[in-house]
């Protein structure tokens, strides 16, 4: 219990720091932009890879962090480019799987597994039920009705987000970038 009042403390002290809200902003912008590149794969299937700046962030800077940021940046995504109307429950979606990522990452060392098993997590949690609902309660249709597609979808890129967060990362982590973003010497 101590560790994990740790874990939150100290994502908590990442918000007054100067170097993590300039980190955390400049990945935001790279998320943005890389919103706008995706690889379609049939009407349904879409890699997208504006969540991998947002991992960075969750994986440097924690839970207390990854929710705020997660959250925040959905609002601020909606203002750049409305889809629809504005649906607030998808934004604490976001900052859930903010805490849910940053609980799974932050001062942790990164793993296949962890990766996978974050991924996991966030699928379900965020995308198969609490996505569901929201679409359920947007468009009125059953939440048993929708389920089914969503959980293929989020089944089939459940690897495909896992293999490319740890690529990026390990990648990131080789050439020093992470340990100079954290503000970490040597």
């Amino acid at each position: 219990m101590k560790k994990l009042a740790t874990l939150f403390t100290g994502s908590y002290s990442e918000l007054r720091s100067t170097r993590a809200i300039t980190a955390a902003a400049m990945l935001g912008a790279v998320s943005i932009v890389l919103g706008y590149f995706s690889i379609q794969l049939g009407d349904y299937i879409r890699i997208g890879f504006s969540t991998i700046a947002n991992q960075l962030v969750y994986y440097l800077f924690g839970p207390v962090f990854g929710g705020v940021f997660g959250g925040v940046l959905d609002v601020l995504k909606y203002l750049i480019k409305p889809v629809g109307g504005f649906f607030p429950g998808f934004t604490l979606g976001a900052a859930l799987a903010g805490v849910l990522y940053g609980f799974f990452f932050y001062r942790k060392p990164v793993s296949m597994g962890r990766v996978l098993a974050a991924e996991l997590t966030v699928s379900v949690i965020c995308n198969m039920l609490l996505g569901t609902l929201w679409l359920s309660m947007l468009y009125g249709k059953a939440f048993m009705v929708l389920l089914p597609a969503r959980v293929v979808k989020n089944l089939v890129m459940w690897p495909i987000n896992s293999v490319l967060f740890y690529v990026v990362v390990k990648t990131l982590e080789g050439a020093g970038v992470l340990r100079m973003v954290r503000g970490i010497k040597g």
